[in-house]
């Protein structure tokens, strides 16, 4: 197994709310890429939210390869924003990427 930070971006058509956007923190932590060497090293958020709307979710998932790490982290953050009462209209996402790969371990 491999470890890939994965970079998704998105764009809130909705506000989020300090609520909303306690949920969606709570609901990433799990995946949170500060807990990584890679993540630590590179000061990443799990969210970075801009004053547009746009958004940046990036997730550490272990996969076999780029295409399972991608398909996972969307599900993690699809989750996590329809807990925080968003759906896939309130907050469309873009396609995930491969934005750090850790190979040691």
């Amino acid at each position: 197994m491999t470890t890939y930070v994965i970079t998704i971006p998105g764009t809130f058509l909705e506000e989020l709310t300090g609520d909303a956007r306690t949920t969606l923190l709570e609901r990433l932590r799990p995946s949170d890429p500060q807990q990584t060497e890679l993540g630590e090293a590179e000061d990443l958020d799990v969210l970075t939210v801009n004053d547009n709307g746009t958004f940046s979710i990036r997730l550490e998932v272990e996969a076999e390869d780029t295409r399972s790490a991608e398909a996972d982290a969307a599900a993690v953050a699809g989750a996590a924003l329809r807990d925080a009462g968003f759906t896939g209209d309130t907050a469309p996402l873009g396609h995930p990427a491969v934005t750090g790969i850790d190979t040691h371990g």
